[in-house]
């Protein structure tokens, strides 16, 4: 019997019936925009499709030049184009699923020329202006996408998303913070809802009645002169009538400055405003944003927040997810932990997209783990992310695998990293890594170091060093004072640190260790609280404001007085996530944690951090100073082991320690593993 009755109960819409509640959740990978990408694409989808998930949406598709995010790629707009398409859409259809192809029209977060939007207006978050369109335009939009759905369907998809939400050009229409128009497009909010409602009527005309349209409906704008309750409402029993099939969640703009999928958001932590809309309209809702597990999703659906659950990047993660959930292997699944690391820091900087925990995603005809003809014994001396990942992809290959960790448990530094408050998820994937050593046998060797003896002597065919790093020490006069610990003392060792600290270095382990410091922990984590969370980042869960922003977020205090340096001028937390940088920011901002750039660090004494900044020398007063400036390799045994003759191979930490990386690791692990 199931654990999860609600989630794989089918759901009938009439001329179709999807085998289960669980939508995938549209994420642009660029394979959309690279030669050769449709057969990526097709490969992608197709096992997630085989992996049982109920209905895949594409990533978004423009139905124009105009609403192109980027200056290269390809609008769906002709059947030769269209034709390209088939071989994503067989590819799942083999399979036994079901997809549909998101229309997306940027509007102006374009990063073009040519941006347009429903006025004249620049966004925040484009360097482009957008000029607003003209009444002759507007129609000629609204017939791209009806002729963009028409190419979909021409090309076999089971139907289409039309993206209504997160501040893309639909959305620019419906809210006067851009709308400023004076037609029949602007003005009273029946005005301005009439762009997409003509959309979907026209789409719905000329697809015909056996074809899915799903609206993105913006729910929760969290902009300023955002839609309110009310409109979001009115809008959605519109959107029904007009011919919907499904009504999808969506959650704020993207210059919103509120964190909307970030691992700092609680799980299904937005569940609550699909739930007020539930009842106002007949046809199915959909939850969104952080529902990443099995469990998680049956809660939403057995509280009645919803019909159907999205899950996007947790399928990049693991594309088996409700295989694993129908099979009661939920303790197998690889669980996202919204780092954004490899999806959307990628895709923001036109990388292709892939996943910090499986680097096969998106690289499904590159990246294959094949049985082995040559079975070998390999000895792996380290159990952080990158030993982890190598020893269960090279036993899952019929290697036998022995594992040493001199600690008592696997994880490395994600132990670390899981005590932070907004990173709680990290430990899931530990959770993960300790199944897979189960599944395939690897030997764990826990409280053992391995020594040069034991690898020399045993009759390894190879050894793979991933013995990751060490905190490095700073080399100023009183770096040996009791007051002076590293990261690893603080997070590891749980060191106790005083009421005001100086943290040296502001990379990203400087900004976790203030994130770190600035909570008082004996509260619980924001991360876990719904409301909590809401309260901190000023949201209105009342929703008597427009956008349900709050008049002001409410942030607990810091329990500390707290410093963080650097000794580069400029802006901290430069080099953070492309898309999670700012979250990061902003979250020190609210604990008010004091930042100084330019930094000299010259003594640590009794009075407390001696530095100069600005040729002018002061002293910070402080009970502890804490070092995270960066980190050295372990590569203990590694010239030994190399001038003995053996096979040896450096991966992770060990082999590159400049950033601490855990995508790097894991690939490279992930890499080395599928070839040896």
């Amino acid at each position: 019997m199931t654990k999860y009755p609600k989630l794989l109960e089918p759901l009938d819409l009439g001329f179709t019936t999807l085998k289960n509640r669980v939508l995938m959740g549209s994420m642009h990978t660029m394979l959309e925009d690279i030669p050769g990408g449709h057969e990526k694409l097709a490969a992608f989808y197709r096992e997630r499709a085989k992996g049982q998930v109920g209905l895949i949406v594409t990533g978004g598709i423009a139905p124009s030049k105009e609403g192109m995010a980027l200056p290269f790629g390809e609008p769906l707009d002709t059947k030769e184009k269209a034709e390209e398409h088939k071989i994503v859409t067989s590819a799942v259809h083999e399979e036994g699923g079901k997809i549909c192809m998101q229309i997306l029209h940027v509007g102006r977060y374009g990063y073009t020329e040519n941006n347009v939007s429903a006025s004249d207006t620049k966004a925040p978050i484009s360097p482009f202006p957008a000029r607003g369109l003209t009444g002759e335009e507007v129609e000629k939009t609204i017939e791209d996408y009806v002729n963009c759905a028409k190419m979909a369907q021409y090309a076999n998809y089971d139907g289409v998303e039309i993206m209504g939400s997160e501040g893309y050009l639909i959305n620019q229409f419906i809210v006067k913070k851009v709308n400023k128009r004076t037609d029949k497009w602007g003005g009273s909010y029946e005005n301005r809802i009439q762009f997409p409602l003509e959309i979907i009527r026209r789409t719905r005309e000329a697809v015909g009645k056996n074809f899915i349209i799903i609206y993105r409906l913006s729910m929760l704008d969290l902009v300023k002169d955002g839609s309110t309750w009310e409109e979001a409402v009115q809008l959605a029993k519109e959107v029904e009538k007009a011919g919907a099939t499904i009504i999808n969640t969506g959650i704020g703009w993207h210059e919103a400055r509120i964190p909307t999928i970030g691992t700092v958001v609680p799980k299904g932590g937005f569940a609550w405003v699909t739930k007020r809309m539930m009842g106002e309209v007949n046809i199915p809702l959909i939850a969104t944003n952080r529902i990443n597990m099995p469990d998680v999703a049956e809660n939403i659906l057995e509280e009645g927040c919803a019909d159907m659950v999205s899950m996007a990047r947790p399928f990049l993660a693991d594309p088996e997810l409700v295989l694993k959930a129908m099979e009661n292997r939920s303790q197998e699944i690889n669980t996202c932990i919204a780092c954004n690391q490899a999806c959307l820091d990628h895709t923001f900087t036109m990388q292709v997209c892939s996943c910090i925990v499986n680097p096969r995603a998106c690289h499904e005809t590159e990246l294959n783990h094949l049985p082995t003809t040559n079975k070998k014994k390999i000895a792996v001396v380290g159990a952080g992310p990158a030993g982890l990942e190598f020893s269960t992809t090279a036993a899952k290959r019929g290697h036998e695998v022995h594992l040493f960790e001199a600690e008592p448990q696997i994880g490395g530094q994600f132990n670390m990293a899981k005590e932070i408050p907004g990173k709680e998820e990290y430990a899931q994937t530990i959770r993960y890594y300790g199944e897979m050593l189960k599944k395939y046998g690897v030997q764990v060797n826990l409280n053992t170091k391995a020594t040069l003896e034991t690898l020399s002597n045993t009759n390894y065919d190879e050894i793979i060093l991933a013995t990751g790093v060490s905190p490095r020490k700073i080399k100023i006069e009183g770096s040996e004072h009791p007051k002076v610990l590293n990261y690893a003392d603080v997070l590891y060792r749980k060191k106790p640190v005083g009421k005001r600290v100086a943290i040296l270095g502001a990379g990203g382990i400087g900004f976790d260790m203030a994130e770190y410091l600035a909570h008082d922990m004996s509260h619980e984590s924001v991360s876990l609280n719904v409301a909590d969370y809401m309260k901190e980042w000023g949201v209105d869960m009342t929703y008597q404001h427009e956008g349900a922003l709050a008049e002001a977020a409410q942030p607990l205090p810091s329990p500390r007085e707290i410093y963080l340096l650097k000794r580069s001028s400029g802006k901290h937390g430069k080099d953070l996530g492309k898309t999670t940088g700012w979250i990061h920011r902003s979250s020190l901002a609210m604990k008010k944690v004091n930042l100084i750039g330019g930094a000299k660090y010259l003594k640590v004494d009794d009075e407390g951090l001696h530095i100069e900044v600005d040729e002018q020398v002061q002293v910070i007063p402080v009970d502890n100073v804490v070092v995270c400036a960066g980190q050295e390799p372990l590569r203990a045994m590694f010239e030994e082991l190399k001038a003995s003759g053996k096979s040896i191979h450096l991966i992770g930490g060990a082999n590159i320690a400049a950033q601490l990386d855990a995508k790097l690791a894991i690939k490279e692990a992930a890499e080395l593993a599928t070839s040896i």
